[in-house]
C-alpha cells in the first residue's frame, strides 16, 4: 500500500515553525500543513524586506504559508528576527491574542551556511577561525533557539501534550565521536541535541515533550541549486558526465532526503498520542520513518545517516 499523509491528523491544532522560510523549515511547515494543522511560518525573508537575513535569496515566509494553505492547512507568515527578544516576545503576544495555547513549536532557526564555508574552509583550528563568523554561528545555532523557546514555551505549556522539537545535524550519538567542520559549527550542533534533553526535563512535569531531529542530506534549495537540479529531476546531479558546468554529486547523494520527508517526521510525533516516549532524545529522520510508516514525497524512506555511517 501506498503511503499517504491524513489530512486531519492535525486538524484544530496550531504550529510555529521558527525558521521556516526555505530547507528543512519550509519542509515542517507544508507537512504540518499537509496535516491540517494551522502553521505561523516565522523568519527573516519576507516579501515586505530581508530583514538582518544571511542569505541573499528569493524564498519567503509567505511564500511558505501559502504552500502550506494549498496543501490543506492553515499558512500565517510572521516576520521574526529571532535573534532579537523583543521581537519573539511580541511574536508570543501575538498567537496568545489570536491563538490561545500552541501545540507544536519547531525550533529550525539556522542562517549559518555561509558562515560555516565550503569545504575548503572545512577543518580550519580555532586559532585561525574567523572569531567573529564563529560566534555568529553559535549566536544563530543556539541562541536564537533558546530566546525562542523563552518566549514561546508557555504558550505550550499551558495544555499538555506539546511537542518541542529541536532541529540539528547528527544524532547526539553520532556527533559524540564525529568532529564537525570546525569547534563553532560542532559545538552548535552538538548543543542542540543538548538542547532538547535539557528542555525534555524542564517539559516534562507539564505534559510535554522535546525531541531533537536530524534530517539526513537534505535537498535544500540551496542545495539543488548547487548542484544546478531541481526537485523533479534531483538525481541528474549524480550523472558522472554532466556536461552543464556544475559538479557531480557524490554517490551519497542518492540517498539524500526532500525537505517535506524531515517534516513528515515532526507531524507524526504531533499525531502520536504516546509521542511522550521519545521525550529528551536524539533521532534521524529515518528511525521516525520506520518507527511510523511515512514515506518522502518519491514513496522512498531514505537513510542518509544509514549510509554515510557505513561509508565512514
Amino acid at each position: 500500500m501506498v503511503w499517504s499523509p491524513d489530512p486531519d491528523a492535525l486538524r484544530g491544532r496550531v504550529a510555529v515553525v521558527a525558521g521556516a522560510t526555505r530547507g528543512a523549515g519550509r519542509g515542517f511547515a507544508t507537512a504540518l500543513g499537509e496535516s491540517g494543522a494551522t502553521v505561523i511560518c516565522t523568519g527573516r525573508s519576507s516579501v515586505s524586506g530581508r530583514t538582518a537575513s544571511d542569505y541573499d535569496r528569493a524564498e519567503t515566509i509567505e511564500e511558505t504559508a501559502d504552500l502550506v494553505t494549498r496543501l490543506g492547512g492553515t499558512g500565517i507568515a510572521v516576520q521574526v528576527d529571532h535573534l532579537d527578544p523583543e521581537q519573539v516576545r511580541r511574536l508570543a503576544a501575538r498567537i496568545r491574542d489570536e491563538h490561545g495555547p500552541i501545540d507544536v513549536l519547531v525550533n529550525d532557526i539556522w542562517g549559518a551556511e555561509l558562515l560555516k564555508g565550503g569545504p575548503a574552509q572545512w577543518n580550519t583550528p580555532l586559532w585561525e577561525h574567523d572569531l567573529d563568523d564563529g560566534l555568529r554561528i553559535l549566536r544563530l545555532a543556539v541562541d536564537t533557539h533558546l530566546i525562542t523557546s523563552h518566549h514561546l514555551l508557555p504558550l505550550l505549556i499551558e495544555e499538555p501534550g506539546g511537542l518541542l522539537v529541536e532541529v540539528t545535524d547528527g544524532t547526539t550519538e553520532i556527533n559524540a565521536s564525529w568532529y564537525r567542520i570546525s569547534v563553532f559549527y560542532d559545538l552548535a550542533k552538538a548543543a542542540v541535541n543538548r538542547l532538547a534533553f535539557s528542555q525534555g526535563h524542564e517539559l516534562h512535569p507539564y505534559g510535554a515533550t522535546a525531541v531533537a531531529i536530524t534530517p539526513g542530506w537534505l535537498r535544500s534549495e540551496m542545495m539543488l541549486d548547487n548542484f544546478g537540479v531541481t526537485e523533479a529531476n534531483w538525481r541528474d546531479a549524480l550523472s558522472p558526465d554532466r556536461s552543464d558546468g556544475h559538479p557531480t554529486a557524490p554517490e551519497g547523494f542518492a540517498q539524500s532526503e526532500s525537505p517535506r520527508y524531515v517534516g513528515r517526521a515532526v507531524a507524526a510525533l504531533a499525531a502520536d498520542p504516546h509521542r511522550a516516549r521519545w521525550n529528551q532524545r536524539s533521532v534521524t529522520v529515518a528511525e521516525l520513518a520506520r518507527e511510523y510508516g511515512f514515506t518522502d514525497i518519491d514513496g522512498t524512506r531514505p537513510d542518509s545517516w544509514g549510509h554515510s555511517e557505513l561509508v565512514l
